[in-house]
């Protein structure tokens, strides 16, 4: 029998543990998971509500501290929705690209594009097509903010999982083959495991993606059109207009209350949740805990449901999917791992989509061309200018991030008891979306007659370095413990420590970091480059700023030949450096028994 030291176990452990144990408190928890559940219900009712009734493109925003707690309700919703909504594209996505070699590359590929594409080149079509998808109700303009939000958050996640796949153990892979895994168990107990580290940890820094695009959707001018919604995105860009220092600083506060909450009352639930599924043949003495996750555990509401899934008088449902999966051909015949096996045949299906998108791609390349004749050279000079003082800019933001993060990182992901003080501090500040200290900065380099030349890149740096830093905590937290352990024994010099068993471990976590980052600052561009202050434009030579007068102006033919820059930019940049790296994560530092 395993004995643990008291010394193991933080004070929180002991804190949770007797509030479980007294009597009194497991009604209390249920009590408190029924108000839950029931504000959840009123939320559904109200936001349908509000959705179905009459379409108010512009609506007025009030600077009153009392009008935060509905604005602050509206943008926690979109950002919810959003989210899951990315959830499920990324795992459906990064599943598709890892197994099908005939599409991964091009699958890959689209991705580095649409996660380095600004938000607001998505704007026009995204929120065009959902108005007049729904039209008469309020639900279209809505869709279109939750997309965009969509499209702030889900390619972090699709490149996580992707990677995860990517980097599972073979041996672990011909583990499964050879008991017969169907797909469905091999999904849940083996591919969703390995990838669920990343993807919580991705998640946060995903969810701070969100709330950087709902400050940027929530109003916005296209062209002759102005869509204004309530929600702190507006409250924020308002009160930044008006010159409003009080309500501007009572919206950041209630904003970091918001990540605050959703930090102890979410995300480090999950975490401590998540750390069961470390890859590691020694079990490590120091665990991530959660008080709250204990106290969910204990609650005899939450129990309910798992009584009645195990009991004796209902079907196992697992049980009967497993023996239903068991008597097919994959089943029943073992198939080795080989990474050369012979593509199969292309089916009609495949040849059915292929010959569709290749319809789609040829019509909206005619109308793209149609739409750029529009352009004068002297915009397209301006325009290649733009692009490479972004680019020095991007790849600036990338290497200042990656000087801290990835020692700050490895230090937090190897150092429990550090991690326990700045982990949560870290989560805040990545939460916290970077747009909301836009206008502090602003103001600042106003002051100081600063300009955003320079400037810029500070603001680059607050929307990308935490996608560095918490794919690099993933990735040493990942690090099996037995391979710690195996480096203490031997007396591995801090040298040997770094290239031996550090950087060959967050390899893989990295790249991921890299690549989200190098989106999340091409993104960050629209806002660093060109802001307004209230009676005053700032703006500098870039991409960014170019985008977003285009899309002030309504001048749709400069906005798609910035959007095509930057995906040639990106396409280069994924064929030089990004894809040999992940081909060198996928072979050389893969982790192997």
């Amino acid at each position: 029998m395993k004995l643990s030291s008291p010394l193991q176990h933080p004070p929180q452990h002991y804190f949770a543990r007797s509030l479980v144990t007294a009597r009194s408190w497991p009604f209390v928890i249920d009590i408190g998971i029924g108000a839950c559940l029931l504000a959840l219900f009123f939320a559904i009712v109200h936001m349908g509500s509000y959705w179905m009734a009459t379409p108010m493109p512009v609506i007025p925003i009030s600077h009153s501290v009392r009008a935060l707690p509905i604005y602050a309700f509206y943008s926690v919703v979109r950002i919810g929705i959003a989210y899951l909504l990315s959830l499920v594209f990324a795992i459906t996505y990064g599943y598709i690209a890892a197994y099908n070699p005939r599409v991964e590359a091009w699958m890959i590929g689209l991705l580095d594009i649409l996660q380095s594409i600004p938000v607001l080149s998505f704007l026009p079509p995204v929120v065009l097509a959902m108005v007049a998808l729904v039209p008469g109700h309020q639900l279209g303009i809505e869709l279109g903010v939750i997309l965009l939000i969509f499209t702030g958050q889900v390619w972090n996640l699709a490149f996580s999982f992707y990677s995860s796949l990517k980097s599972i153990p073979k041996e672990m892979l011909e583990a499964s083959r050879i008991y017969r895994y169907s797909p469905w168990q091999r999904f849940w107990q083996l591919e969703m495991p390995n990838a669920t580290i990343g993807l919580v940890w991705n998640s946060i820094v995903s969810v701070a993606g969100g709330w950087f695009a709902l400050i940027a959707c929530e109003m916005f001018t296209m062209g002759s059109r102005n869509f204004q919604l309530p929600g702190l995105g507006s409250y924020l860009q308002t009160a930044t207009a008006s010159g409003d220092v009080k309500a501007l600083i009572a919206g950041i506060a209630v904003v970091i209350l918001i990540v605050v909450a959703t930090d102890q009352l979410f995300w480090r639930p999950l975490i401590a949740w998540s750390d069961k599924f470390k890859f590691e043949q020694v079990e490590s003495a120091d665990r991530v805990t959660s008080p709250i996750l204990h106290l969910i555990q204990q609650s005899n509401l939450t129990a309910i449901p798992l009584k009645v899934w195990t009991s004796a008088h209902l079907p196992n449902i697992d049980e009967l999917i497993y023996r239903r999966f068991a008597r097919t051909r994959a089943c029943r015949i073992v198939q080795p791992v080989d990474e050369d096996q012979p593509i199969r045949k292309n089916s009609v299906a495949l040849w059915t989509i292929a010959f569709i998108a290749v319809g789609l791609v040829a019509w909206g390349a005619s109308q793209a061309v149609i739409m750029l004749r529009g352009v004068t050279w002297l915009d397209v000079r301006l325009l290649l200018m733009g692009a490479g003082a972004t680019f020095l800019r991007v790849n600036a933001s990338l290497l200042i991030s990656a000087l801290w993060t990835i020692p700050v990182g490895v230090a937090i992901g190897f150092n429990p008891r550090l991690a326990r003080i700045v982990q949560p501090v870290a989560q805040v500040l990545a939460s916290v979306p970077a747009t909301a200290f836009f206008p502090i900065l602003l103001i600042g380099l106003v002051k100081i007659g600063g300009g955003l030349g320079i400037g810029s890149v500070a603001l680059m740096l607050l929307g990308t370095q935490w996608y560095v830093l918490f794919n690099v905590i993933a990735g040493a937290m990942s690090i099996p413990s037995d391979l710690k352990e195996a480096a203490s024994l031997y007396k591995f010099t801090r040298y040997q420590r770094w290239t031996t068993l550090i950087l060959p471990g967050i390899f893989p976590y990295l790249i991921t970091g890299m690549v989200t980052a190098s989106g999340g600052a091409w993104n960050a561009s629209v806002f660093a480059e060109y802001s307004h202050l209230q009676d005053r434009t700032l703006e500098t030579i870039g991409l960014g700023a170019q985008i977003q007068e285009a899309t002030d102006s309504g001048r749709f033919p400069m906005l798609l030949l910035a959007t095509i820059l930057i995906s040639v930019i990106v396409v280069s940049m994924n064929r030089l450096v990004w894809r040999r790296l992940y081909r060198l994560a996928e072979t050389k530092y893969k982790l192997l028994a």
